[in-house]
């Protein structure tokens, strides 16, 4: 069972993403939240898999949340699924160096919603589609950057092949298909790189993908 804490400052809203969650025999909401701090408090008290994390809140909005729950290292393994009304770069961005494993808008469809939960519990990242590009975009132009030569240790030539799709964005099946291996295998090859270049997520791979040079926009 994957356990949700909702996340908005409107009632209406919260008790409409519960009802959705609630719906799947495979989810469930743990609790709910209308305010940052109090998302911040309720990640530590109830530990759910992932938050459904507004943005605009008042006393704290959901991108410092984020960045609070998983900087603690009693919440650090919680996954944040950010949800917004707005499309806005800044919004993206900010989710994404928070530390945020997913970011979508709250006009998606119920079942692509449900979907993500479960994409980004599974440890995975996700993006609504219009704001892919323009992430990777926004953090190639203003975040700092690495030396172009910077090497990835440890790293095997087929690792570096899949941490370059992943940049690219391609799923695992197909960057399985693209290298002629298995989707198992794919899934070996990024859990090492995961753990060998101390990544949270998916997210964070693309970063260093392009920090390293090995993908560009």
């Amino acid at each position: 069972m994957i356990r949700v804490l909702v996340v908005d400052d409107q009632a209406l809203v919260r008790g409409s993403f519960r009802l959705l969650v609630d719906t799947a025999p495979d989810l469930a909401v743990v609790g709910e939240a209308a305010t940052g701090l109090e998302a911040v408090d309720a990640a530590r008290r109830l530990r759910p898999d992932v938050v459904l994390m507004d943005v605009r809140m008042p006393d704290l909005d959901g991108i410092e949340a984020t960045r609070r729950i998983i900087a603690d290292p009693v919440t650090a393994e919680v996954k944040v699924l950010v949800l917004t009304t707005f499309d806005i770069d800044e919004y993206v961005f900010g989710a994404l160096r928070a530390g945020a494993s997913g970011f979508l808008l709250k006009d998606t469809r119920p079942g692509d919603l449900l979907d993500a939960i479960r994409v980004v519990a599974g440890g995975e990242a996700l993006l609504a589609p219009t704001a892919t590009r323009r992430l990777i975009e926004q953090f190639v132009r203003h975040a700092p950057q690495q030396p172009a030569s910077v090497e990835l240790p440890d790293t095997t030539e087929r690792e570096r092949e899949v941490l370059a799709l992943v940049g690219a964005g391609l799923s695992n099946t197909e960057i399985a298909q693209r290298l002629h291996i298995s989707v198992s295998t794919t899934k070996t090859h990024i859990g090492r790189l995961l753990m060998k270049l101390g990544a949270r997520d998916r997210a964070q791979l693309v970063i260093i993908a392009f920090q390293s040079g090995l993908a560009r926009p």
